[in-house]
């Protein structure tokens, strides 16, 4: 989407989802969440975006490219992943995942994310999710440890590269947050992600909309981190500075429903 093309307001930032899912297609449990973040200008990840979305913005105008965006590095254990009505799928449904995430708005005004990486450490749901979703899933060996006041990740990417990526993330848990800030909503009460298909029509952007319960947030501080994978996501420099914010949740329930082409310069309400 040039920055010039119509683009609806964006929707306000909600911690429940704006709409329920139907027909739910997947339903899983995101486990013990460690979400960092860091500030970067909208113009910088602008280029990262699939057709038709632009670079959200917590405060000032979203078609504004000097204001300033936010990268996410999120680790989590998948586990209870299942298809539709049925039980989650044994062993194969449950694995660990770290992303890169940049977050997003269409021109519709609905906000979500868009996934630079996604490594998880179990090769059979990579080739599916690449495959299916096109989502950009890599096989990544991972460990994680949790206990009652830490949480630590670890990947390393083998396939289908760059080889040798790896992140290692290590944060104290601390109290639960009982109001969450404006931007702490913004990071986390996320309702969809956009990601671009090649699909009949050639190359096209999708908005595929989840929805879970508020996720529930805990102060983090970051005690040591290792991270090759903003870099590799296409933002070098980002994630060698200390986040500007480190948080933890124990996990929400989340369905997904049927994905929707996305339109340039849509303007059509869900």
């Amino acid at each position: 989407m040039a920055v010039d093309e119509p683009f609806a307001i964006a929707e306000p930032i909600s911690p429940a989802p704006p709409e329920r899912v139907r027909p739910v297609l997947l339903h899983q449990f995101w486990a013990d969440a460690v979400f960092l973040h860091w500030p970067v200008p909208a113009w910088r990840v602008q280029p990262l975006m699939p057709r038709g979305v632009r670079a959200d913005v917590l405060d000032g105008d979203p078609a504004d490219p000097e204001a300033s965006s936010w990268v996410g590095l999120i680790h989590f254990r998948m586990r209870r992943f299942g298809f539709g009505p049925l039980p989650a799928i044994p062993w194969l449904g449950s694995f660990i995942e770290t992303n890169v995430r940049l977050y997003s708005v269409d021109g519709a005004g609905r906000r979500g994310v868009v996934f630079r990486s996604l490594d998880a450490d179990r090769a059979l749901p990579v080739v599916a999710a690449r495959t299916v979703a096109a989502l950009p899933y890599n096989w990544a060996p991972s460990g994680v440890r949790i206990d009652a006041v830490a949480a630590e990740y670890e990947a390393v990417r083998r396939w289908p590269g760059p080889r040798g990526v790896r992140t290692r993330t290590k944060v104290r848990i601390g109290a639960p947050i009982v109001n969450p800030t404006p931007l702490e909503l913004f990071l986390t009460a996320r309702w969809a992600l956009h990601t671009s298909r090649l699909g009949s029509r050639g190359r096209t952007t999708v908005r595929w909309p989840n929805e879970h319960p508020q996720w529930p947030l805990h102060e983090a501080e970051l005690d040591f981190l290792h991270d090759d994978a903003v870099a590799a996501a296409g933002l070098p420099g980002i994630s060698s500075e200390p986040p500007a914010s480190v948080l933890y949740s124990p996990g929400v329930p989340v369905r997904f429903g049927p994905w929707r082409r996305v339109l340039s310069g849509d303007r059509r309400r869900r």
